[in-house]
């Protein structure tokens, strides 16, 4: 009795003395960031005060600098060099000799890293989601939702498990290894690429920025033509970050430039992390295979918002519209095919239209006031990229042509003074099918289709029945019938009664499969793919055993060397406990035939 009291005072303790060190707050020294150049306070010189107007197609200029305005009201940022290939290996070339050194670094100089970004980011909210809003033309809540709290999370993910899951993991040996250790060990890979979308300027660089640098690699990242202001302002957080605790120069960068500048930091780095389109994709995989370096592709995807008749119509309906909306502002990969259960279907369009209606109203008279992008509160169709409002209209006229027709369609109003016409109006359209081509390709923007489905296999069938697998929503009043639908969904992420939580729970893997891709970034599997992944043996009870080869099979091999290995077999692995003990007598008996005096003189002979 003494012992157990014992030890419950010790683990008791133990305990209090954890909880008190969490009161204590780590020294996080904070970084000065100078944004005066990114401020956008009105006193622009006249050299950056214009409205910019992108050439059509690509002229000697555009391919030597990458220009940059705000989508939403088209003012001039400024630009940035085309990078050479000669120039992009030079950068990849700095930070390998900077890795080098950082690969040393320890796992308390990492995580403090980490703090100093975190800290940074916590305080610096507004300037950071202003820039990514003037680089891309979301809101101010949308780039909180997209861009801080993702980060946020995921630093705070490293924090709490990163080194768990670097740290050697040991694992069975196996019947025939008894007297051997085995364990995985992560190493770096040396310098990790990364080509990233512009949908999420300030997320896509920290996301696998985090991941490299915590994992003892170097990074180049190349931003996209369509963010690279706002990612090079980015840079200079991490390499403040960097410089605080003492890590090498240039260990990560953010090369700019169009195509080229990606291709050539395809072939020089370790790893490539890409995220974009199928096309790209396919390219990028084509110039990867010269040099064998491993890929992940994540290549965005439809979606499929599954609805069964048992949910509460008005709270899924609410979801759904954000859903659709949030991901036409954010042009990220999000619900784009509505598949909803015919005994509700007519309710469920109802609702949806209602809220658009709603959504709209107000959203006209925000914007007549007070103008997008930095100001609105609501993402009503922001288009941010040129031309994608004529393909969307495409798309949607190719559905009306086919027989679908709208529920309704919404209205931008009057965009605001300084915005330009670079918006769609939020649009749901009923009695649509797979014929379709909203239903089949990728719209990036504010449109909901709603199908109809009768039973549960029939949904499995249509969300299947799609080029793309990144993820699916699916909700019912009975989780364990949602659980099932989403069970034989092909996908790589799936949420319960939700939308999109997968990404918040940063322990998790994502990416997705078929035209999605292939690979995973974030949680335990993203953190290992920067690693090379070194399988280790050695001797447990080194030096008193040994490995020895028996004598039956040592060279030149006795006449029942097959016997032995045939008896050996069956000892380690045969059906039951008496034929493998059988078989170890019969193993026994052969090594001490092989033993005997008189064997050893015939082979000597």
């Amino acid at each position: 009795m003494a012992f157990w009291w014992a030890l419950f005072v010790l683990g008791f303790a133990y305990a209090v003395c954890r909880f008190l060190l969490l009161l204590i707050p780590h020294n996080v020294p904070s970084i000065d960031v100078d944004a005066s150049d990114v401020l956008d306070d009105g006193n622009q010189t006249q050299e950056n005060s214009f409205i910019y107007v992108p050439p059509r197609g690509r002229t000697p200029q555009a391919e030597t600098k990458v220009q940059c305005y705000e989508p939403a009201t088209m003012k001039y940022l400024g630009y940035f060099p085309a990078l050479t290939p000669v120039e992009v290996k030079k950068r990849v070339a700095q930070a390998r000799k900077a890795q080098k050194a950082w690969a040393k670094s320890s796992f308390k100089q990492r995580r403090q890293f980490l703090r100093i970004l975190l800290k940074y980011i916590i305080e610096h909210q507004e300037l950071i989601c202003e820039i990514s809003s003037r680089d891309t033309g979301k809101t101010m809540v949308d780039a909180s939702l997209g861009e801080i709290m993702t980060t946020c999370e995921k630093i705070t993910w490293l924090l709490s498990e990163g080194e768990r899951w670097l740290k050697p993991e040991y694992r069975c040996c196996g019947r025939s290894m008894l007297h051997k250790r085995s364990k995985v060990e992560f190493h770096p890979l040396g310098v990790v690429g990364a080509i990233v979308s512009w949908n999420y300027p300030f997320h896509n660089i920290f996301n696998p920025m985090l991941a490299a640098v915590f994992s003892g690699n170097g990074i180049v990242i190349k931003a996209s033509e369509h963010a690279t202001w706002s990612g090079c302002f980015y840079l200079r957080i991490i390499q403040s970050a960097l410089a605080a605790v003492g890590a090498p120069e240039n260990l990560v960068d953010v090369v700019t430039g169009f195509a080229e500048t990606g291709e050539a930091l395809v072939s020089s780095v370790d790893k490539i992390i890409f995220v974009g389109s199928p096309g790209v994709g396919k390219m990028i995989m084509r110039r990867a295979a010269e040099n064998l370096t491993p890929v992940t592709l994540e290549l965005g995807g439809k979606d499929a918002f599954i609805v069964c008749e048992d949910v509460d119509v008005e709270h899924v309906s609410q979801i759904a519209v954000r859903a659709v909306l949030q991901s036409s502002g954010q042009n990220c990969a999000g619900a784009e095919r509505f598949y909803v259960h015919e005994k509700i279907y007519s309710s469920f369009v109802s609702q949806v239209s209602k809220i658009v209606k709603s959504v709209s109203a107000v959203s006209m008279s925000l914007s007549a006031c007070l103008g997008p992008p930095l100001t609105g509160k609501y993402d009503m169709g922001a288009i941010c990229l040129q031309e994608h409002s004529e393909r969307l209209q495409n798309l949607v006229n190719d559905a009306l042509d086919k027989g679908a027709k709208f529920a309704v369609r919404g209205s931008v109003g009057h965009i605001g003074e300084g915005a330009v016409d670079q918006f769609f109006p939020p649009t749901v359209i009923e009695n649509v099918n797979h014929t379709m081509k909203l239903m089949q390709e990728e719209a990036f923007g504010p449109i909901m289709p709603i199908m109809k489905f009768s039973t549960d296999e029939e949904a499995v069938k249509l969300a299947n029945d799609s080029k793309y697998g990144l993820g699916c929503a699916v909700f019912s009043g009975s989780q364990r019938r949602a659980k099932e639908i989403a069970s034989q969904i092909h996908c790589g992420v799936a949420a319960i009664n939700d939308f999109a939580s997968t990404y918040m729970c940063q322990s998790l893997p994502f990416g997705g499969v078929k035209d999605s891709g292939f690979g995973r970034f974030a949680g335990v599997e993203g953190l290992r793919a920067c690693c090379l992944v070194k399988s280790v043996v050695e001797d447990r009870w080194w030096p008193y055993i040994k490995t020895k080869i028996p004598k039956p099979i040592q060279y030149p091999v006795a006449e029942n060397g097959f016997e032995f290995q045939e008896s050996l077999v069956e000892a380690l692995y045969g059906m039951n406990i008496w034929d493998r003990l059988r078989a170890l007598v019969n193993v026994l008996k052969i090594v001490t035939e092989q033993n005997s005096p008189a064997n050893n003189k015939r082979r000597d002979d």
